[in-house]
């Protein structure tokens, strides 16, 4: 069984210089996220050279970046789900008297592939293997071709969900937490028939990887399993002016339902225009880029008639994380936290097993101390016994916040739980939970 610890002590200083097993202190880098700069020292050309000496009797750093939208049109998750996957870091340097330390580093993507892909250049160019990220399949997969599988080095995305993803030729680098949208699409379906009870809908989708593929995979089910009929299927871009025109040609016929997939910075105008020119009779279906509890507020409605399905953090560590997340971050986690902080723990005890701070090294530990086997149970409430456990020879597996964390051939998650949410202004975080459903590959 995984040990329990109290929450108040495990993070107690936490990112403080002088905690046992330390290497340098935590800074800002350009896209607001902290950087663990130990084990770095700038050469007189001005590049960073990992100092890790190799003798037997020196510290060995383990290094771990994570590449998130902290600005951009995902801007608003981006950075809860980055504070998910720079803790468990955190968590273990404030646990301290710990044989390694820890080189972390955070990246922008801004939500856009080219500045994705100078931001990865970057931390392929400073030597990290692993990376929690990127978040939106638009920038992941342009990402994970140009730079992660050129420089060998593991990726493991916690919110990227376009079924491209999964058969990718990734040479095995290339692992995710968060579940495929061939599932989502198939229970937006399930959810817009049983629970909603529509026969008619038209889609609006952001014109990217992610929107393309939802889309198509909510319309093949809605249609060959429930019968449903799609009026329209529209792209639209992110952060325009006004969505007036793309809504118009969606409504045209009177769809019972709207489906929408996008993120928080379109999605504002997308209901304000929504609302200034429908009711709200329609349904409104959106997906786990627009569960954002801001939303209601700066589109200036209640959004009742808007539901939404999304990734359910349902794991065996689900409570440890959470009371975790809520002590460093004054606030509860989100959508993806929860998968953010497993693709990073997973990372950290792949490394430690591999020894070694290369990508196809840490590649070939992923499932061992992932997937399920005899060793010891690690969870977040006992990281840091697990890491050691690791580094002394043992065996673990990991059972995670979102899930089990159980990768299948492809790197994908062999099941998870969704949830089937309202908006709803009455409750905390304007966000009800009304049922949960269970899937499995």
């Amino acid at each position: 069984m995984a040990r329990k610890i109290d929450r108040r002590d495990v993070l107690k200083g936490a990112g403080t210089a002088g905690v046992v097993g330390l290497a340098g202190c935590i800074t800002q880098n350009s896209g607001g996220g902290e950087t663990d700069s130990g084990g770095m020292e700038e050469t007189e050309s001005g590049d960073m050279e990992d100092t890790e000496s190799s003798d037997s009797g020196s510290m060995r750093t383990i290094k771990h970046s994570v590449l998130m939208p902290i600005t951009g049109d995902l801007g608003s998750l981006g950075g809860p789900i980055r504070d998910g996957g720079t803790l468990p870091v955190k968590q273990l340097e404030a646990a301290g008297d710990m044989p390694v330390a820890f080189d972390q580093t955070v990246e922008d993507t801004q939500t856009d592939p080219q500045a994705g892909i100078q931001a990865a250049n970057a931390l392929a160019n400073a030597g990290y293997p692993t990376v929690t990220g990127p978040a939106s399949s638009g920038v992941n997969l342009q990402v994970t071709r140009q730079v992660f599988i050129p420089n060998s080095m593991v990726g493991c995305s916690p919110s990227s969900t376009s079924p491209n993803v999964t058969n990718l030729d990734d040479d095995d680098l290339i692992f995710r937490t968060a579940p495929s949208d061939a599932l989502q699409g198939q229970v937006m379906a399930q959810v817009a028939d049983g629970e909603l009870g529509n026969s008619t809908a038209s889609i609006m989708y952001v014109n990217n990887d992610y929107g393309q593929a939802l889309a198509d995979s909510f319309e093949s089910a809605f249609v060959d399993n429930y019968s449903g009929s799609v009026q329209a299927s529209v792209a639209f871009e992110q952060e325009q002016s006004s969505y007036t025109s793309p809504l118009s040609t969606a409504m045209n016929d009177s769809p019972s339902m709207l489906v929408v997939i996008g993120y928080p910075a379109s999605g504002i105008q997308i209901f304000r225009d929504f609302y200034a020119n429908y009711n709200n009779d329609t349904d409104v279906l959106v997906t786990d880029g627009l569960v954002d509890p801001t939303l209601p507020d700066e589109v200036g409605n209640d959004m009742a008639n808007v539901f939404a399905t999304t990734p359910q953090a349902t794991g065996p560590g689900q409570e440890e994380f959470a009371s975790l997340y809520e002590d460093e971050y004054d606030r509860a986690p989100g959508v993806f936290n929860a998968h953010a902080y497993d693709a990073s723990a997973v990372c950290l005890l792949a490394n430690a097993k591999a020894g070694s701070n290369d990508g196809d090294a840490i590649k070939a530990e992923m499932r061992a101390v992932a997937n399920p086997n005899d060793g010891l149970e690690v969870t977040p409430g006992n990281l840091a016994e697990g890491l050691q456990a690791v580094l002394d020879g043992e065996d673990v597996y990991y059972s995670g916040a979102s899930s089990s964390v159980d990768f299948d051939e492809n790197g994908d998650m062999t099941a998870v739980t969704y949830a089937f949410l309202q908006y709803n202004t009455e409750m905390d975080g304007n966000v009800e939970t009304i049922s949960t459903i269970d899937f499995s590959a």
